[in-house]
């Protein structure tokens, strides 16, 4: 019965790993795509570190993507910054897959 719940164990710590990298992919993946629409729309430095919080906390409204992708969007808009709905999810691919390489370097070292 021991095995049993050693297994037990190891799985929902893994698990809990897994859901805790996930967490911080997507967070940095927001940061990213926030800062990638404040240079679109020619922010200074402190301007940026502040819009991509911004974005990064803009996740938490619902489950999904579609709320950064309001967001952004609607300040790339408001900034007027052409910018369609298809380049913005195509930016966030693009970031969580540098998200992902950045956190997985950070790990293993």
């Amino acid at each position: 019965m021991s095995q049993f719940n050693d297994r037990e164990r190891a799985f929902e710590s893994k698990y809990a790993r897994d859901e805790e990298m996930q967490f911080r992919i997507l967070a940095r993946r927001n940061r990213l795509l926030g800062e990638w629409a404040a240079r679109q729309m020619n922010l200074s430095e402190a301007e940026t570190a502040s819009y991509a919080k911004d974005v990064v906390r803009a996740d938490f409204e619902e489950a999904g993507d579609e709320d950064v992708i309001r967001k952004v969007l609607g300040d790339l808009t408001a900034a007027g910054v052409e910018c369609s709905d298809a380049a913005i999810r195509e930016a966030l691919g693009h970031k969580e897959v540098e998200a992902r390489r950045q956190i997985i370097e950070a790990t293993n070292l």
